[in-house]
């Protein structure tokens, strides 16, 4: 492994900046001061000139779904093309997802996973397990998936015709069990049942824009609320996925009153895009689920996150490409998902830094810190501490650039933000200290990325 020292750049952390220079010996930081002279370099060390540059610690997405088999078709981006457009992006670390195959043990499901993953993928990774049914044998199984090293899982609120709805009266042993077992639950969260009556509640003609009304944000509320007491009555902390509305903060908020912990994430495309973008022949380009609400709500998150609500920004990556969306315009047959794992830094940075609403510090804290505390990776993943891996960005603040097909690298094709005007590009990105994307040259390799273990999730301390 070589030695490189990048010099002179604005290292940015979640709780300060400061200039100084940082070696990295083989696959970890070794040093960090505020001039390290060549003379006490190790022999062969390579220098790089951070001067203008700020000096990330590597970006983790909390929320990808790469290769993921869906109603008979699969994801454009597939683990080695998310790879490549994640170190793009300067995310060095992804949370993808482990299903739960109900014919088998929840560790099966986990390993098998892993083990396609780690063929594959050229940036490391860690997993949630998908949860969707309370068996006889649960608390084993879930021991068992501890022990692999994954201490997140997945629970859904809807999708009870596809078999993800667990029932309300077994949702307390399963909260039990992670308690004792110090799993962190997170959460999907639309009441079905509500849902159910709004789709009986009128005739629809199912087009794009009709699924935002479809699953309206009151949907979004009451699973919140209702997940919620549970989880304070249990005394677990919960973590909602993709807040999409001002109703499910409004949920957060109540229940963080009453003494419950939640850790809020939202996503780009909620904060930044609204339902208008559902009308018209290319809306099937912007079906995902939760639905993109109104303006309003788009406003009342960016509130929340500039205000430090919100404790994680990741992106529900989930590609299709153009002519997967379009093959459809019944919102009910729509693939749902988009791309979004390389714009997430740009759009961030842009929206929260450059206008001045929040500090580089606070955006580490929301894309790297967070996730790497809420999810047991800290301080291996999400910092820039001494004797830990070198995952690192460097980030150029003044590049102004406009996402496009051109632009940007999920095989998906297009970008849901295309002719966005953005400021800040990662131009150089090292995974444990190896360059994987340099100068627009990508150098990932399938196969080096690794399944980083979690430990239990400091979600008091995000």
């Amino acid at each position: 492994m070589s030695n490189i020292l990048i010099k002179d750049g604005l290292l940015v952390e979640s709780s300060r900046s400061w200039h100084a220079d940082l070696l990295i010996e083989g696959e970890s930081i070794s040093r960090i001061d505020s001039i390290i002279p060549d003379s006490e370099l190790p022999a062969d060390t390579e220098v790089i000139n951070a001067e203008h540059l700020c000096v990330l610690p590597g970006l983790i997405d909390a929320h990808t779904h790469y290769h993921l088999v869906s109603r008979g078709t699969v994801t454009a981006d597939s683990f080695v093309q998310g790879s490549k457009a994640a170190a793009f992006g300067g995310v060095t670390t992804v949370i993808d997802f482990a299903d739960h195959d109900k014919n088998r043990p929840l560790a099966e499901s986990a390993r098998e996973r892993i083990g396609a993953m780690q063929n594959q993928m050229a940036i490391d990774f860690s997993l949630h397990q998908g949860v969707y049914g309370v068996p006889a044998t649960l608390e084993k199984e879930l021991a068992s998936v501890k022990a692999l090293g994954i201490s997140a899982i997945k629970i859904f609120t809807t999708y009870k015709n596809v078999g993800y709805l667990i029932e309300s009266e077994k949702l307390e042993r399963l909260f039990k069990a992670c308690k004792a077992l110090n799993l962190l639950v997170t959460a999907h969260c639309e009441d079905d049942e509500y849902l159910e009556s709004v789709a009986h509640s009128r005739s629809w003609t199912y087009s794009a824009v009709d699924h935002a009304d479809l699953r309206p944000a009151e949907a979004e509320y009451r699973a919140i609320r209702k997940l919620g007491s549970l989880a304070l009555k249990v005394g677990i902390p919960l973590y909602i996925v993709h807040i999409s509305s001002a109703l499910g903060m409004q949920a957060v908020r109540q229940l963080r009153a009453e003494g419950a912990t939640i850790i809020a994430e939202t996503t780009p495309h909620y904060l930044l895009l609204d339902r208008r973008r559902l009308e018209g022949d290319s809306g099937a380009l912007y079906v995902m689920t939760p639905p993109l609400r109104t303006r309003k709500d788009s406003i009342a998150l960016q509130d929340a996150l500039v205000a430090r609500e919100i404790q994680v920004v990741a992106t529900d990556h989930c590609s299709f490409t153009a002519e997967q969306k379009l093959s459809s315009q019944d919102c009910r047959t729509i693939y749902p998902g988009i791309p979004g794992t390389e714009e997430m830094l740009p759009l961030i940075f842009t929206f929260a830094v450059a206008s001045g609403r929040m500090s580089l510090s606070q955006m580490v804290r929301l894309l790297s810190t967070g996730p790497a505390r809420a999810f047991g990776l800290y301080p291996r993943k999400g910092s820039l501490q001494v004797g830990t891996d070198a995952d690192i960005v460097l980030f150029d603040p003044e590049v102004v650039w406009t996402i496009d097909s051109h632009t940007i690298h999920s095989a998906s094709g297009y970008s849901p933000y295309e002719g966005s005007r953005v400021m800040g590009k990662a131009e150089m990105t090292f995974l444990r200290g190896r360059l994987v994307m340099g100068d627009g040259v990508y150098l990932g390799r399938p196969g080096d990325g690794r399944f980083v273990t979690m430990n239990s999730s400091n979600a008091y301390g995000v």
